[in-house]
């Protein structure tokens, strides 16, 4: 096989050999998906004012994440029904992320249960979690996954309805008859109806709970002493509800531009996140990042460190275990490369700086 040189290229290899039914689940987005390259195309408008005649021999990536330890500030964000994309699914994305020193996020829809996830030895891990209508599900979920060894609970605020993602529509998606979502297969609310659009929106539309406000940040903290990160905020205003409301941190995401369409880039969103959250709280980052300078563009606009998605999913897809450990690797090379030709040696000393946005261009012209 060619070398594999970027993230990116697993993307395409992904697609060759997924069928398309899987491949599209994973890469579309909402509508016209406007914001799914605008994820993209927002990082390339934020440049580099690098600092030279340092010494970058030591370079740590190291960071603490609401009290743990990890290898780098990259990790790996909550993607559903990973057994998709390979046999091993979630439970290669577990052992990948371990040993690269990371955590990982476990998505509520996984084809692998919370059990299977913790049996294949130690990491951190976090539990992504949807809420359901039905709360005696919801306080079991949680309950396993604190039993399971998980860390904390990520808290997906944006999908009151599934965004109108229309591939799915086209290729009437729905879960594969082998697998079923694994946390829920007790339940008998493992597998998916076949429809005549999406069977995952109609699943969706049946299950999850279209009243989760903000008094349920409040509720889960009396089920669960596990901190709750809030995924999927993009304003002040909601960054200030988030930290009244006792969230342990923050995740700017627009889910993958699953979601609404026309929504900004996270990248763009971050850093109003970031003022308003005043090291309150961290703020953390998915969409769009396949480079280790998107990386450190995120950190530089304030945030704590980023989760990756589909990266991930492409590369289990081309290589299983063996293809999220090298993405993983390339993402940190790259960051490392990066701090290095910037002038920092920690993430302590990548400030806003080090970068230049749109805005300060904006502004600079005005002067």
């Amino acid at each position: 096989m060619e070398i594999i040189t970027n993230v990116t290229e697993y993307e395409k290899l992904a697609k060759e050999k997924l069928p398309k039914m899987v491949y599209d689940y994973y890469a579309s987005g909402a509508e016209d998906q406007w914001t799914l390259k605008e994820n993209r195309e927002a990082f390339s408008r934020i440049l580099f004012r690098p600092r030279i005649l340092i010494d970058v021999s030591h370079i740590d990536m190291t960071t603490n994440v609401l009290g743990f330890n990890i290898s780098m500030p990259i990790m790996i964000a909550p993607s559903a029904m990973q057994k998709m994309a390979h046999p091993e699914g979630e439970l290669a994305t577990a052992r990948a992320a371990a040993s690269a020193g990371t955590i990982m996020t476990l998505s509520s829809w996984s084809t692998s249960s919370v059990e299977e996830v913790n049996s294949v030895g130690p990491g951190i891990r976090f539990f992504q979690l949807y809420v359901y209508k039905d709360r005696n599900i919801v306080r079991q979920l949680v309950k396993r996954a604190e039993m399971a060894g998980f860390k904390a609970i990520v808290l997906t605020v944006d999908t009151p309805r599934l965004g109108r993602r229309e591939a799915d529509i086209k290729n009437r998606f729905t879960l594969p008859p082998h697998l079923v979502l694994k946390n829920f297969e007790a339940l008998d609310l493992g597998t998916m109806d076949k429809t005549n659009d999406s069977g995952l929106a109609s699943y969706v539309a049946g299950q999850v709970d279209r009243t989760l406000s903000w008094k349920d940040v409040k509720w889960l903290q009396t089920i669960t002493s596990l901190p709750i990160l809030v995924k999927g905020v993009v304003t002040a205003e909601d960054t200030r509800l988030a930290i009244e409301h006792g969230a342990a941190g923050i995740i700017v995401s627009n889910h993958g531009a699953r979601q609404l369409d026309y929504v900004p880039a996270t990248i763009s969103c971050l850093e109003e996140v970031a003022r308003e959250a005043k090291g309150r709280l961290p703020v953390f980052l998915d969409g769009g990042v396949r480079r280790g300078t998107d990386v450190f563009k995120a950190l530089a606009l304030g945030a704590s460190g980023v989760f990756i998605g589909r990266p991930v999913l492409f590369s289990l897809a081309v290589d299983g275990e063996a293809g999220v450990r090298k993405v993983l690797q390339m993402l940190r090379d790259e960051l490392e490369l990066t701090m290095a030709l910037s002038g920092c040696t920690s993430l302590r000393e990548i400030t806003r700086a080090h970068v230049i946005t749109d805005g300060d261009r904006i502004g600079r012209s005005r002067l």
